[in-house]
């Protein structure tokens, strides 16, 4: 059994990982300029893993996704309280920011259930509720970064379950 435990731990690790590079992909901050900010960064992780949690929920019937799901949900979450350990917040700033954090997980997780269905303006308006541009500016109209989540979403609903679960993604925008 920890061996089993250690194994899927191991693969979380590396699906946080691999998000996590994602989230920090240097064209977020260069081409589609956004605000390289805690929140900012935060906010990517959960819009790559929302489109990932959606692909392993269509699985929802077998237990190694519900279990996977939540053990990466409590990896997630417990690695951006150590951020925020770390960054110098408070045990009462930390708690109050992890129950907004959640809430606003769970408002992107809804809202990219339907991403491929939103038109343009609704797909704008969602990333601009979430994401801030450097200098403080509105998104007024960012269709490479709507691309860019349209092509990972098509991206991960084509991939396997299994490689889900592998943390074997290898998604590149071009």
């Amino acid at each position: 059994m920890l061996k089993s435990f250690k194994q899927n731990s191991t693969q979380e690790s590396i699906l946080y990982n691999y998000i996590l590079l994602l989230s920090r992909n240097k064209l977020f901050y260069t081409k589609f300029d956004l605000a390289d900010t805690f929140q900012n960064r935060i906010h990517l992780v959960f819009m790559h893993i929302s489109f990932l949690f959606i692909k392993i929920k269509q699985n929802n019937e077998k237990k190694k996704y519900k279990a996977f799901y939540q053990q990466t949900f409590d990896l997630m979450f417990n690695k951006i309280e150590l951020n925020m350990r770390e960054i110098g917040y408070g045990d009462v700033a930390i708690n109050k920011n992890m129950k907004l954090l959640v809430k606003i997980f769970y408002n992107i997780l809804l809202n990219c259930e339907n991403f491929k269905e939103k038109t343009l303006n609704s797909k704008n308006t969602f990333l601009s509720k979430y994401l801030d541009l450097n200098d403080n500016q509105e998104i007024a109209n960012n269709m490479p970064l709507i691309k860019y989540f349209d092509k990972y979403q098509a991206f991960c609903f084509a991939l396997s379950s299994d490689s889900v679960l592998k943390g074997d993604l290898n998604f590149i925008y071009r």
